[in-house]
């Protein structure tokens, strides 16, 4: 590497003095000529530079720039402000289904949890959106839930649209290189962590993205991490979404469910997160008013689909072996969310609200080196389930 860097600095030389910077100047006048019109090159350079800096947005939207408010606008999509142009009406529509499946999911949990509640921190943007953060912690159940509801606008580099799509390459052909990309996206997100090693994690996300130039795209889904193998728990998740998809689209849930199965990899370890679920992304190949109903649908169908199986598990007995397994589980959470993770990796790139992006990490999680299951044990069973993804319904 530092060979390649002295190629670079040797090349950035030539081009900066043109094809004599190799040699030697032939007299020291000319060698005088070269440096002045060289410096005074720089100097006009740094000036351009300097104003074009000035006229420019700002590299990310900002991590310091959200502010703490007592509660947000009762909406934060406003038409003329709410990034390119593009259908303001879905976008309030998108926001306003995010807003109430916030409050009643965040009440599903609380009631089941029979201890906790959850603390809102509400936040705007100067440069566009804001957005709530419902966040619990210390439980009876849950040693964290959380669910965050954002808007965000502005401009993002391409490298951000990359990483919030599969298809970012393609959203950002007609661009410049360097050319940021006027955008708005809009969605709420949320992980739950419960205690006992026998009620499992559960994630989903949806979300609704428009760039410039009227492109748009919905995307999300909802997958589960336990710790072991319950047949049943998974008969019951999946075959909640399966009846969601179905209702929508036959090809739905075998589609969407190996679409987590590929992208809930943690490639290093050659192993899903957890048992998957369904997810789908840029989906815009019909109305997006149908895609829409299918989206609300699946986000109402999370408590039906996951309370069931906490209010199973969530007092069953454990030993202290299963709880640092619960614990080696999560410290894949951790790694996944923090690699590969597309939303994490939006968010931090485009300067989104740390706390909010970093809400989905579990308060206690473990690495142990080169820890492998023993073989029959139901661990080693979970660790086969993560390699050869399972039919569940």
């Amino acid at each position: 590497m530092k060979i390649g860097t002295a190629v670079l600095a040797v090349l950035s030389a030539a081009s900066a003095y043109g094809a004599d910077g190799f040699g030697v100047p032939r007299t020291f006048g000319a060698q005088r000529s070269s440096l002045t019109s060289l410096a005074m090159s720089t100097k006009e350079k740094e000036a351009t530079k300097d104003a074009e800096k000035e006229a420019a947005p700002p590299v990310n939207i900002g991590w310091d720039s959200h502010k703490a408010v007592d509660a947000v606008p009762e909406s934060l999509v406003r038409e003329g402000e709410s990034g390119p142009d593009g259908n303001y009406p879905m976008r309030a529509k998108f926001e306003k289904m995010c807003r109430e499946a916030q409050l009643k999911i965040t009440k599903a949990i609380e009631d089941i949890d029979g201890k906790a509640s959850f603390q809102e921190d509400a936040w705007i943007r100067d440069n566009g959106g804001g957005g709530m953060s419902r966040v619990m912690s210390d439980g009876n159940v849950f040693e964290k839930a959380g669910v965050n509801l954002s808007v965000v606008y502005g401009s993002m580099p391409q490298e951000a649209l990359q990483a919030a799509t599969e298809r970012g390459v393609d959203r950002a052909k007609g661009y410049k290189p360097g050319e940021r990309v006027p955008f708005f996206a809009c969605g709420l997100s949320s992980v739950m962590h419960p205690k006992n090693p026998h009620a499992p994690t559960m994630h989903f996300n949806y979300r609704y993205f428009e760039t410039d130039g009227g492109v748009w795209w919905f995307g999300g889904g909802t997958d589960i991490t336990p710790a072991y193998v319950n047949e049943d728990d998974m008969k019951h998740f999946h075959g909640t979404y399966k009846e969601v998809c179905d209702k929508h689209d036959p090809e739905f849930y075998p589609k969407f469910k190996a679409w987590a199965d590929r992208y809930f990899v943690i490639q290093h370890r050659n192993e899903t997160r957890g048992l998957g679920g369904i997810f789908f992304d840029d989906l815009n190949d019909r109305d997006p008013d149908t895609i829409f109903e299918f989206s609300k649908e699946a986000l109402n169908s999370v408590v039906k689909a996951y309370g069931p199986i906490v209010e199973k598990h969530k007092d069953d007995d454990f030993t202290e072996q299963e709880k640092q397994w619960q614990l080696m589980r999560r410290g894949r959470y951790v790694e996944f969310n923090l690699v590969y993770d597309r939303g994490t990796v939006f968010g931090l790139k485009t300067g989104g609200r740390i706390e909010s992006i970093l809400m989905s990490l579990p308060e206690t999680a473990r690495w142990e080196y080169d820890m492998h299951p023993e073989p029959g044990t139901r661990e080693a069973d979970f660790i086969d389930a993560c390699k050869h993804p399972r039919e569940w319904v």
